[in-house]
């Protein structure tokens, strides 16, 4: 379990904000932090990393100190068991995708790690080549495989799809699931994509001007409240059209287009573009403004 009570203060495009988080997050849990850019969502990130410190509080994980600002402690990153995905893959671009991962390495013997992340994260065939030379895709792939070298305990993940085309996007969010599964790996991501936050995490803390405001599962999150029924699907609403005594809401997800009826009260406070989350209840779809 990872118990953070910090606090620290930020200057953001908004002014200055205090970020203050005050919660435990749970060995398994998917946390995603969502929120606007300037809420501190990445510092939270970072602050974990121990690539920044808080002003006060403390960070304890598993019973470790790795903060105590009171009593002086403060791990420096190599200490702590965490593996870190940046937003712009940070590989680089000199070494191979092998000597990217050997570089990443705590144990510079333990060469076999190396073959047995290329083979996990299939990736074998691009070992001897350079970043320049690949993908966005398969850059982040190799991000990924890079923090999973010393085996660590908590994945940190900062927006690492966002520069990414919807198809790759979503074959690469099935492997962050995969990976979260595989190896059972603490996951905190951060995000701005709805339907990836319902697509991988469990968990979301919902942040606004350096506090969380909302703490819970995505569907009670972004629709404040428990939704069920046989499916949930995030998707943006593209058209509003009236047919006979009945609307036509037209809802783009992933790249595919859902047709649903609804009531002239169902539709009350839809508008195009809103972002929607599609439910069903009693054989009926329910759209939720989100």
């Amino acid at each position: 379990m990872i118990a953070i009570n910090i606090k620290k203060t930020l200057n953001t495009a908004d002014g200055e904000i205090v970020l203050e988080v005050n919660k435990e997050i749970h060995d398994g849990d998917f946390l995603t932090l969502f929120g606007k850019s300037g809420s501190g969502k990445t510092t939270l990130l970072r602050i974990i990393a121990g690539l920044e410190t808080p002003q006060s509080g403390t960070i304890v994980v598993d019973g470790v100190v790795w903060f105590d600002s009171a009593k002086n402690i403060n791990l420096p990153p190599q200490k702590r068991n965490v593996g870190f995905v940046f937003q712009d893959y940070a590989l680089f671009p000199n070494m191979s995708v092998r000597q990217n991962l050997e570089f990443a390495l705590k144990d510079k013997k333990e060469t076999k790690k190396v073959d047995e992340i290329l083979e996990i994260m299939e990736i074998q065939n691009l070992s001897s080549m350079k970043p320049d030379h690949l993908s966005g895709g398969q850059k982040q792939r190799i991000a990924v495989a890079r923090s999973l070298m010393n085996g660590p305990k908590i994945l940190l993940l900062d927006e690492p799809l966002s520069a990414l085309d919807s198809s790759m996007r979503l074959k690469l969010q099935e492997e962050l699931a995969s990976v979260h599964k595989k190896f059972g790996i603490t996951s905190i991501l951060v995000s701005h994509d709805i339907s990836e936050v319902f697509k991988l995490s469990n968990r979301v803390f919902k942040i606004s001007s350096g506090s969380i405001t909302d703490d819970g599962s995505p569907a009670k999150v972004f629709a404040n409240q428990n939704l069920s029924g046989k499916f949930k699907i995030v998707g943006e609403i593209l058209s509003i059209e009236k047919n006979d005594i009945l609307y036509i809401v037209k809802v783009l997800s992933h790249n595919e287009i859902i047709k649903i009826t609804a009531t002239q009260k169902d539709i009350k406070n839809l508008n195009i573009g809103d972002k929607v989350l599609l439910s069903s209840k009693a054989f009926n779809p329910i759209v939720t403004k989100i």
